[in-house]
This record gives C-alpha cells, structure tokens and sequence, in this order.
C-alpha cells in the first residue's frame, strides 16, 4: 500500500505510533539528508492522517452532544 490508500487504512493509534517513532529517528540523527527528509515527509503524512481521526472524533462528540442537548429541550431538561 502506499499513498492515499496506505494512510487512509491506518487507525490513528498506528500512525501515531509510527509518527513517535519517525520523530525519535529524526531526533537521533545519523541519516542522510535523504532519509531525513523521506523521514519529514512520512512523519507529515501521519500527521495529517492523526488530525483527520481527530478531527473526526471532534465531530462525532459534537453532533452527540448537539443530539443530547435538543432530546433535553431548551431548558436544558430541567422541570420547573
């Protein structure tokens, strides 16, 4: 797999591990400038695929608490 397909079948807790994991060997040094920037690419790819999990999880809790909120009524579910 690569590109486009490869990121969108990583679940966030893979490619949030991979990107830790791509950070240390930055951190470490030792690489050749290539395989550095090969490294910065990939590790800018899984982040964007851990922002979109995340984004959508944002979304998700969102809409839950906007379903919530309106099953309660505007008062806010309170009998008075």
């Amino acid at each position: 797999m690569t590109g486009k397909v490869a990121e969108e079948a990583l679940g966030y807790e893979q490619a949030r591990d991979e990107l830790i994991e791509v950070v240390r060997r930055l951190e470490a040094g030792g690489t050749t400038l290539e395989e550095s920037l090969a490294l910065w690419e990939r590790g800018e790819e899984l982040a964007k695929v851990c922002r979109r999990w995340l984004d959508g999880a944002r979304a998700r809790l969102d809409a839950a608490l906007a379903e919530e909120q309106e099953q309660d009524g505007p008062d806010g579910g309170t009998d008075a």
